[in-house]
């Protein structure tokens, strides 16, 4: 999902069709809180379930994202504590975190106290 929104955002494609899950439909709706994509939509194509999600450009046609970093792989799983949160950019990125209470930003894990895995940087 990451590497098709890095695609369609260098190449200013509108809107990027993702294979639909629950997790990738919970990151499309962070990323749609944060202001880093307009719109996230689930709908059928082909009798299969797909995410479409409408990409955000700035004046000058530039995407929003400037960088989407996945940080956990199936190979290496990175698990951080509540007290180990990374912050991006200085507070201007986004770290998406997978808790048990559910996925959700880095500065809401903070607040609840949780930690979790990291699944990917944005900014």
């Amino acid at each position: 999902m990451l590497t098709r929104i890095r695609n369609a955002a260098s190449v200013k494609e509108e809107a990027v069709d993702v294979p639909a899950s629950r997790v990738k439909l919970a990151i499309a709706h962070i990323l749609k809180d944060e202001g880093f994509i307009s719109k996230v939509e689930s709908l059928t194509k082909r009798n299969r379930k797909v995410i479409r999600l409408t990409l955000k450009y700035n004046k000058r046609k530039q995407s929003v994202i400037s960088e989407i970093r996945r940080m956990s792989t199936p190979g290496r799983r990175m698990y951080v504590g509540h007290n180990r949160l990374p912050r991006i950019k200085s507070g201007f990125g986004v770290s998406i975190i997978s808790t048990s209470k559910g996925i959700m930003t880095d500065s809401e894990a903070r607040k609840l106290g949780v930690g979790g895995e990291v699944i990917c940087n944005v900014w």
